[in-house]
């Protein structure tokens, strides 16, 4: 019998505490069990398995990170909009190591709920980068960058990957810079 209260909602969430605490790779049923006060068996009445749970942080994840980004761009057009959502996605995947591993995924063809998650975060992006007047596969290349670049930095700078002299702050800067200056090129 699961433990009274036990939802799949709080195993999920149990499991996002876990991946931020320790790291997307150290996400277990195990260790959700242990967080939870089950055995590890009783969690399949929640969850059918590792590979769903971790598809479940994924859709809670790119959830909360569309609404991160929606709350910093709102308002906002152009460089203003793309640097706003950068420093959003950098502080959040800051804060969020294994939700920001976990966002990554791109959704399974036929899964609605992650597709709609994920498009969601897309939707966000491209009316951020829309001020630039940018062709529909500009717009892709442009998004596809952003995203390379946010990721990447967020992954050297959680890693410790930065340790030239130069502040990480003005290197950040400086790509936004450039970014902005391209997508306004045309």
């Amino acid at each position: 019998m699961p433990r009274a209260g036990l939802t799949p909602a709080l195993v999920v969430e149990s499991a996002t505490r876990i991946a931020d605490a320790s790291g997307l790779s150290a996400l277990t049923l195990a260790a959700v069990a242990g967080e939870v006060g089950v055995r590890t068996p009783s969690l399949y009445k929640h969850v059918d398995g590792l590979p769903s749970l971790r598809r479940l942080v994924g859709i809670r994840a790119k959830r909360e990170l569309a609404a991160v980004l929606s709350r910093a761009t709102v308002g906002r057009s152009r460089g203003d909009a793309v640097r706003s959502l950068a420093l959003a996605y950098r502080s959040w995947a800051a804060e969020h190591p294994g939700q920001a591993a976990a966002v990554q995924a791109a959704p399974l063809p036929g899964d609605d709920e992650d597709v709609e998650a994920s498009t969601a975060v897309t939707d966000v992006v491209f009316a951020a980068l829309r001020g630039y007047g940018l062709s529909d596969d500009a717009l892709v290349d442009a998004t596809r960058t952003l995203r390379a670049v946010l990721v990447g930095f967020a992954a050297l700078e959680a890693s410790g990957g930065f340790g030239m002299a130069r502040p990480v702050e003005e290197s950040f800067g400086w790509w936004l810079d450039s970014f902005d200056t391209a997508l306004s090129a045309g």
